[in-house]
């Protein structure tokens, strides 16, 4: 059965502790439990582009064949700014990000979906380490990002390559 979830950016999400819980952590690994579908899953990073669709393909496929599911992690746009008089360090503002519903409705009308279960997952942040966070807490086999062509890619490092040097999983990049 497929479907889609939105989850707010990670920064967003403050896990509030139940003071009369005997384990002040049971809060933080109630946030971090995942149906077992998605757990060894194969996570893809989306962003509607040529080169994400065709990551997105790999993956389903790469899903389909292991037989697990498929965790479709969206980067929300999050902007840096700056406090000048002060000189205070900077600061990131998250910025309404409607792409991401707009990406959801699109995948969940998408027929080749149909083979895998998926949940499509948005974050906020950095890019490279919020795919390899939400590895982590899926347990993923894999993260398959498409590679990034153009100059912003060559003068700032590719997500491919910034995340194939940290990961702590095996990273597919495709072309």
């Amino acid at each position: 059965m497929a479907g889609h979830e939105f989850f707010e950016p990670a920064d967003r999400k403050r896990p509030v502790a139940d003071p009369t819980a005997a384990e002040p952590l049971a809060a933080e690994e109630a946030r971090h439990s995942c149906d077992p579908a998605f757990k060894h899953g194969v996570v893809v990073g989306f962003d509607g582009s040529t080169s994400s669709e065709r990551a997105l393909a790999y993956a389903i496929g790469m899903a389909h064949r292991s037989g697990s599911g498929l965790i479709i992690v969206h980067v929300a746009n999050r902007l840096p700014t700056t406090v000048w008089a002060g000189c205070e360090p900077p600061v990131f503002v998250d910025v309404p990000d409607h792409r991401t519903e707009v990406l959801g409705l699109e995948l969940a009308c998408a027929e080749y979906l149909a083979e895998v279960p998926w949940i499509l997952v948005e974050r906020g942040g950095d890019i490279c380490h919020e795919l390899e966070e939400v590895g982590r807490e899926y347990e993923a086999d894999a993260i398959v990002v498409g590679s990034t062509h153009g100059i912003v890619g060559r003068i700032f490092g590719s997500v491919a390559g910034r995340l194939a040097k940290r990961a702590k999983r095996p990273v597919i990049v495709i072309p």
